[in-house]
């Protein structure tokens, strides 16, 4: 059904702020859902069709396909066509930075992390080979063939290749978006803050001035997703956040959570993630 959200997560570790994350669904259709962070990210489309949007623009990626996504961005991917196998490559800006207050820091990632320059989305297959070279050394890694250190050495050299190309294509432009989704951004924190409990379509609507009969039809329209689908995945993901991290019963992360009928609940756990939130637990 979803994959995973926003992202108040950190990604990556303090050792190693790098993430890569292999995506891959079947048959079914599915949506990650819209959300944002602070890391820049590379979204590479191994094979399939994997529809994405970003600041609002849609963009179907083919195979060999890369987007980027700068700080702040709203965003989200999905594939109605259902098979879909692709990465994403995250990390803050700062992790290629040679931190010298040099032009490379000054007049490019820096104002690239804060938004006064941004890259253009859509970049095509430009960079399909090197998103390859971070996809080795991402399984080399695993294979435990090489040091940490090794990897991390390997991996910046590509990042800073993919920085050099896009800066030599002109695909680093001056962002004209700034203020755009302010809105959304707004919506979807208001939800974050607010998903255990119950979210009236009337106070909603007051506080972003928008009509009750307005509200669904504008969320569907912007976020490819109904508001009630949006708020199931946020209590879902919770619910199993708390069965992971805590030693809480079934009954408890499902009232934590916002849900008042755990029988509800268990059946929607299972339907999302297939399996009960008790099997999820001992797994």
């Amino acid at each position: 059904m979803y994959f995973e959200l926003k992202e108040n997560k950190p990604h990556g570790t303090k050792d190693d702020p790098f993430s890569i994350y292999h995506m891959r669904n079947g048959g079914r259709s599915f949506q990650v859902p819209v959300h944002w962070h602070d890391e820049f990210e590379i979204v590479y489309v191994k094979s399939g069709l994997l529809t994405v949007s970003i600041s609002g623009e849609n963009y179907i990626g083919k195979p060999g396909d890369a987007f980027v996504v700068s700080p702040g961005n709203l965003h989200f991917m999905g594939s109605q066509a259902g098979a879909v196998n692709y990465f994403t490559f995250l990390f803050p800006l700062k992790y290629i930075s040679f931190r010298t207050d040099d032009m490379l820091d000054e007049r490019l990632l820096e104002p690239l992390n804060s938004g006064h320059l941004m890259i253009t989305p859509r970049v095509k297959d430009t960079v399909k080979e090197l998103c390859q070279q971070l996809i080795e050394i991402y399984v080399t890694e695993n294979d435990e063939s090489q040091s940490k250190i090794t990897a991390q050495i390997k991996t910046k050299i590509v990042l800073l290749q993919i920085i050099l190309e896009m800066w030599k294509q002109g695909f680093i432009v001056e962002n004209d978006t700034s203020g755009r989704n302010t809105i959304e951004k707004e919506m979807v924190s208001y939800i974050q803050q607010n998903f255990t409990g119950k979210i009236l379509l009337r106070e909603f609507g007051a506080q972003f001035h928008l009509s009750e009969k307005y509200i669904s039809r504008y969320f569907k329209e912007h976020f490819h997703i109904t508001l009630s689908q949006y708020v199931t995945y946020l209590r879902l993901e919770h619910a199993k956040q708390l069965l992971q991290d805590t030693d809480i019963s079934v009954t408890e992360a499902a009232l934590q959570s916002g849900y008042q009928n755990v029988s509800y609940f268990i059946r929607s756990f299972k339907k999302a993630y297939g399996v009960s939130p008790l099997k999820y637990r001992k797994n």
